[in-house]
């Protein structure tokens, strides 16, 4: 297996995507935020004493996508499209899915990933508080689409 990001040396380097046809290249993301029963009660009744924590996780999502070239060492700043932030709120944990989507030469993957961990950070700093115990867990690829490799489904 070749890693893209080592050049003949074996260094880290940025992979060159100027060759790469433009192409219109989404994905999907998910997070799961446990939560205690009583806290997602308050979540659902936007009770909680910072406001409407999901449209604030919501917001943070959105921007984290946006920002993500400036985060992981390596990434391409490439243009976004859209970016959708859904929260499914449980019994005992939100869900949270992103889908991003761009035309450009490399795909959005991490850009997804980025923002269902921020959206879900910002939701445990909105509740911490109230359950210090919250946490993240399952960040993970859904689907993608678009590029050379084409299209994936976990």
């Amino acid at each position: 297996m070749k890693f893209t990001h080592l050049n003949e040396g074996g260094n880290a380097h940025m992979v060159d995507t100027s060759n790469r046809d433009v192409t219109l290249r989404t994905a999907r993301t998910s997070a799961k935020v446990l939560i205690s029963p009583l806290v997602i009660e308050e979540i659902r009744n936007q009770a909680t004493p910072k406001g409407d924590v999901i449209a604030t996780s919501r917001i943070a999502g959105i921007m984290a996508a946006k920002k993500t070239s400036e985060l992981i060492p390596l990434c391409h700043p490439i243009q976004i499209n859209k970016v959708e932030i859904d929260f499914e709120i449980r019994n005992d944990v939100v869900v949270i899915e992103a889908q991003v989507t761009t035309v450009d030469r490399t795909g959005v993957e991490m850009e997804a990933l980025t923002a269902v961990a921020v959206a879900g950070l910002t939701l445990i700093d909105m509740i911490k508080s109230l359950d210090p115990r919250a946490s993240i867990t399952e960040i993970q690829l859904v689907s993608k689409s678009g590029g050379k490799n084409g299209d994936w489904t976990r």
